[in-house]
């Protein structure tokens, strides 16, 4: 499913876009009301996650300009509903170790952004980390270069297999020495490795 975040808190809108990336699907986000009415009327999203309290357009106005035909009455009872589905998936996802991602000597806090490979500061430009974050969503499952291109790529982003061939080739020689192996899976894509010592 393609889906559209809109939420202007910044560490909910990434931990949002981490969880349902994680389910498969395809993730965009804003946190402005205008850019939502211009998402919603350019592309086509199965969902849209949206903050009735935005700044300056808030959600019941992006509501209305979005889809008129959306009663008053309804949306409420929508956001309601929602709102119960992203407390379970908020749950799930803490049970699961919440913010923090480890494979053996790696470590992701996805809400500070920041990675460690044995306990050191590993620098990861944005694509190679929102790559990474895809692969250990999935690991020892093949994640093709097309559900990584819908994973990683935003609106107008025009992502090449060539380009997501780059991004892991960064990602393999920053995180090889480390024994983490990310595999080509020749006419499928790639695998992260479970981890051996």
């Amino acid at each position: 499913m393609r889906l559209l975040i809109v939420e202007d808190d910044a560490p909910l809108a990434s931990g949002l876009r981490r969880i349902l990336e994680a389910e498969g699907h395809a993730v965009d986000v804003t946190g402005r009301g205008e850019d939502a009415v211009s998402a919603a009327a350019s592309e086509r999203f199965d969902l849209v996650i949206l903050d009735i309290g935005l700044p300056q357009m808030d959600g019941f106005e992006v509501l209305r300009r979005s889809r008129p035909e959306a009663s008053s009455r309804s949306a409420p009872m929508q956001v309601l509903v929602l709102t119960a589905r992203v407390r379970a998936l908020l749950r799930r996802s803490q049970a699961h170790g919440g913010p923090r991602i480890v494979h053996g000597p790696l470590q992701l806090d996805t809400i500070a952004r920041r990675a460690f490979l044995k306990n050191e500061p590993l620098e990861l430009a944005a694509r190679e980390w929102a790559v990474l974050e895809v692969l250990l969503a999935k690991v020892e499952k093949i994640v093709s270069k097309e559900a990584i291109i819908q994973s990683v790529a935003g609106w107008g982003d025009d992502l090449s297999p060539n380009a997501i061939e780059v991004y892991v080739s960064r990602l393999r020689s920053k995180l090889e020495p480390a024994g983490i192996r990310i595999r080509t899976v020749r006419g499928f894509g790639y695998m992260l490795e479970e981890y051996k010592e």
